[in-house]
């Protein structure tokens, strides 16, 4: 399949990922994490959010979301979210079949949401015929590729807190959020009253595995039990964990990301000089959201596979990932010109 801007889910493994997993591969080791190199990753995430942060990794980024959620919920709580966030569109249910709980979708401004439309749902607490909002739940980045600053995210936290609830973060690309906003993880996580979160490596050049962090233990009692319930304990776990060694080894994650956030403010630039296309979002991480000419987009997907992300305005959106080269962007830019 020739290379696109579909998804960086559709890009490749880092070789340095794929050599960690080979050296993983010696020799017998205990399983479900009974094993050194999952001890050395968690140590790692414990350097970079504090000794008192809890661990787990799942598979993946909806299994990561399901734990996290369901760890702090009970089925007639309910989580607040953007009405674009991935545990409300792309998640075929998951969190509302696993938690049990209802999502109370807010409107988005850019894919954030703002302490003004979350106290629209913070009402009916110990009122037994309303489900009793527990969990805010965020995406760094968000779905339309922005990102919420430090202040943006203690605002929504001391809104949570004040009204005794939780702030959950899905950070599928949260390696293209440090890096855009040049912070430490743990400056707009922790530090920022974010209670736990999916800590996404996929998208940025692993092969799979997340990890979902607590930032209070005493949240976790029963979080092993609920991961192996969800299917999300992996026996074999030193080959998840030894992706994360070499993700945080020489801050591979940085470059993945540096990377990929470069590409993406290179592809805008190119796209905007033709003219004739419209910007919809501000590239703050790895992702263009555009709109061209409705005729175009089919001639161009033949090529370079993408994703329309509204057919009604033929708005689509463009990912950029580790392996995007400046020949990808170029000759796609090119075609672009052409067709147009």
């Amino acid at each position: 399949m020739s290379r696109g801007f579909a998804s960086d889910n559709n890009a490749g493994v880092h070789p340095e990922i794929l050599e960690a997993i080979n050296t993983a591969n010696k020799g017998h080791m205990k399983g479900y994490g009974d094993d050194p190199i999952t001890t050395d990753a968690i140590q790692l995430f414990k350097k970079e959010f504090g000794s008192d942060t809890e661990v787990f990794f799942v598979f993946n980024g909806t299994g990561a979301n399901v734990l996290g959620l369901s760890t702090v919920t009970n089925s007639f709580n309910s989580i607040i979210c953007a009405d674009t966030a991935h545990i409300q569109v792309d998640e075929c249910g998951a969190p509302e079949k696993f938690t049990g709980c209802k999502l109370l979708p807010c409107p988005s401004e850019k894919g954030k949401i703002t302490p003004k439309e979350i106290r629209k749902h913070l009402h009916g607490f110990d009122f037994e015929h309303h489900s009793q909002p527990k969990v805010i739940s965020i995406s760094q980045v968000t779905e339309l590729g922005t990102v919420y600053t430090v202040e943006e995210i203690k605002a929504i936290s001391e809104l949570a807190h004040e009204f005794g609830m939780f702030l959950h973060m899905d950070g599928a690309r949260i390696a293209n959020a440090a890096t855009a906003l040049d912070l430490p993880f743990k400056t707009f996580t922790k530090d920022a009253g974010v209670d736990l979160l999916s800590f996404g490596g996929t998208k940025n050049g692993m092969l799979m595995g997340e990890a979902v962090l607590f930032f209070n233990p005493e949240l976790t009692a029963n979080t092993k039990y609920i991961r192996k319930q969800s299917m999300q304990l992996f026996s074999k776990m030193r080959f998840v964990s030894a992706q994360f060694l070499a993700y945080f080894e020489n801050e591979l994650w940085k470059k993945n990301a540096q990377h990929a956030n470069k590409m993406a403010k290179l592809l805008e630039q190119k796209v905007l000089k033709t003219g004739k296309i419209k910007l919809t979002q501000k590239t703050e991480a790895n992702g263009v959201f555009a709109i061209l000419p409705k005729e175009v987009i089919p001639k161009l997907q033949e090529k370079y596979f993408f994703y329309i992300w509204d057919q009604s305005t033929s708005e689509v959106r463009w990912m950029t990932s580790f392996d995007t080269t400046e020949e990808d962007i170029n000759g796609f830019v090119n075609l672009i010109n052409k067709l147009l």
